[in-house]
């Protein structure tokens, strides 16, 4: 599910919107802040201009990184120049030239669409697909009645579900409800003053004037978001919330809407493996595009914004709709990555339930034994994910659901800002001791979206692809090092600091450090990365 999007602060005077995760802005991120270092610009950056310098005249090989998420726009301008492409497919044919059961996969593949062209675009969150499964079984079922271990097992599962689904509901009906009258009352105005939402100034907020008691409510909260934005940027939040909360109403929280016949395929066959299309774009690549211009936006061409990696050959690989991905989907994703070449795995998604680990698990261990470095976002719910875990997992489990493994080739990411104070970490950013690899930035951060357009996000869906961005700058450097010694050199070679940072935690607030948090215990920093690979590899000689 795409992570970053809108959630609701409630004041006195109603809702206030913005975009992203609650995150307090007392002053602005320096632009490319993430690719900065703190001792020469004093921003909780990675360090990446400053890796550059130790990697002058040193030669490359490109690497592939397959970006798994909602599809990319394959012709942006800062992006057209460091695709994949397959070549023998290149040509749009119709034909599968390269028989790899994929045709005409010239930048990747789409496996939530179908032959014909139609795309899957929204579809249910995993647990609204869990109870519409279980409710038929454990609806009518009572605390008294009597079920075998695994029916107890799963039932007990099925309560938690209902339970967070019924919050989840009654959270986007609140949304819902308030973002459309507040939309509403906002495009009265909009119509009165008569201009087109850019060009409405605060001026002619203050001057307006009315009766009506709900638009009055509406201009004391413009007033408000308008304080320090453009009312062109509150009413493209307005927008955005009252699509994002309809779409939870409609879609993701429905259990009657099932857009699965659209791809065609058996969905119950986890096996099956050739199914899709090769339009990676999709209905909404903004996710997509902006994960793929953190890695690998072209670097020093005057345009757009500065990725982390330079040799680097983006793959795009469509799994997830607006909703959550299924888990089928995911694991052929990574499937067709592995095949096909590449060497590093971004994943930016994740959910709360899984239907299919084993399938999951399975082309894990796949990617693992081709020696493909796995790198996922750790989630955005503030939470500890060593008790609530965000699936996909590095942990390898058995049918009881009990862990029998751990893949040496994942890295899991939190994310951070820039400030170093107790704000380091990203309110939204989950944690764990164990869960959690490493952080990275996170917070404000400007990359590419669609139609040559940039934009500031923020999640740890955009703190996973500096991580791969700089996983890949090792491999087309060292080419050399194995997944696994990738993974262990970006965890060696941390920023640590000295700095507690606040989480919530059993209901309250605490403060913590990052290695209380995390297995690393830092973040990541791209020059410390350079000089670890060096030394490792001088250690090997």
């Amino acid at each position: 599910m795409h992570k970053t999007k809108l959630f609701i602060a409630l004041l006195g005077i109603g809702i206030l919107p913005f975009t992203g995760f609650a995150q307090d802005k007392k002053d602005k991120a320096p632009a490319n802040w993430y690719n900065l270092d703190y001792k020469s610009d004093g921003i909780m950056g990675v360090s990446t201009e400053k890796a550059y310098e130790l990697l002058k005249g040193r030669k490359a090989t490109p690497v592939i990184v397959a970006v798994i998420d909602g599809g990319v726009d394959v012709y942006h301008e800062d992006l057209k120049d460091v695709l994949w492409i397959n070549k023998k497919e290149a040509n749009a044919n119709g034909k599968d030239d390269d028989k790899n059961g994929y045709i005409d996969d010239k930048f990747g593949w789409n496996f939530i669409g179908n032959a014909n062209g139609e795309n899957v675009n929204y579809d249910n969150l995993e647990v609204t697909r869990q109870i519409k499964k279980l409710d038929p079984i454990y609806a009518s079922v009572l605390p008294s009645t009597k079920l075998n271990e695994a029916q107890r097992r799963e039932f007990v599962a099925y309560q938690k579900m209902i339970a967070d689904y019924t919050s989840k509901y009654d959270e986007a009906n609140f949304g819902n409800t308030n973002y459309g009258r507040l939309k509403l009352n906002v495009d009265k105005f909009v119509a009165e003053i008569g201009k087109e939402p850019k060009d409405i100034t605060k001026t002619d907020i203050e001057n307006y004037k009315t009766e009506n008691r709900d638009i009055k409510t509406a201009i004391s909260i413009i007033k408000k978001a308008t304080e320090k934005d453009s009312f062109e940027k509150f009413y493209e939040d307005i927008k955005e919330a009252d699509e994002y909360f309809g779409s939870q109403i409609k879609y993701h929280l429905n259990k009657e809407f099932d857009p699965r016949h659209i791809v065609g395929d058996n969905y119950e066959d986890a096996t099956e493996r050739y199914y899709g299309n090769p339009d990676v774009k999709g209905p909404d690549a903004s996710h997509g595009t902006h994960v793929a211009g953190i890695i690998a936006a072209k670097r020093n061409n005057n345009i757009g914004v500065n990725g982390v990696a330079d040799n680097v050959e983006i793959m795009s690989i469509r799994v997830v709709p607006n909703g959550d991905e299924r888990d089928k989907d995911v694991a052929n994703g990574i499937r067709y990555a592995v095949d096909n070449g590449a060497k590093v795995i971004n994943m930016s998604f994740g959910k709360g339930y899984v239907s299919n680990k084993k399938a999951v698990d399975e082309a894990v261990r796949y990617a693992q034994e081709k020696d493909v470095l796995l790198v996922h976002a750790a989630g955005n719910d503030g939470k500890d994910i060593d008790i609530n875990p965000n699936f996909p997992t590095k942990y390898f489990t058995n049918d009881q659901e009990a862990i029998t493994g751990e893949a040496s080739n994942w890295i899991t990411v939190g994310a951070t800002s820039w400030k170093l104070n107790d704000e380091l970490l990203a309110s939204f950013s989950n944690f764990g001791y164990k869960s959690v690899d490493v952080f990275a930035p996170g917070v404000e951060i400007n990359s590419t979206m669609p139609e040559n357009k940039y934009k500031e996000q923020q999640g740890t869906s955009m703190a996973a692809p500096v991580v791969s961005g700089v996983a890949a700058l090792l491999r087309a450097y060292y080419p050399q090092l194995s997944a696994k010694e990738v993974k262990e050199i970006i965890l060696k070679s941390v920023t640590k600091v000295d700095q507690k940072v606040k989480i919530k935690k059993d209901g309250s607030s605490k403060k913590v450090y990052l290695d209380e948090i995390s297995v690393s215990g830092g973040i990541v920093n791209a020059y410390n990365a350079i000089v670890e690979a060096n030394n490792y590899i001088n250690k090997k000689k």
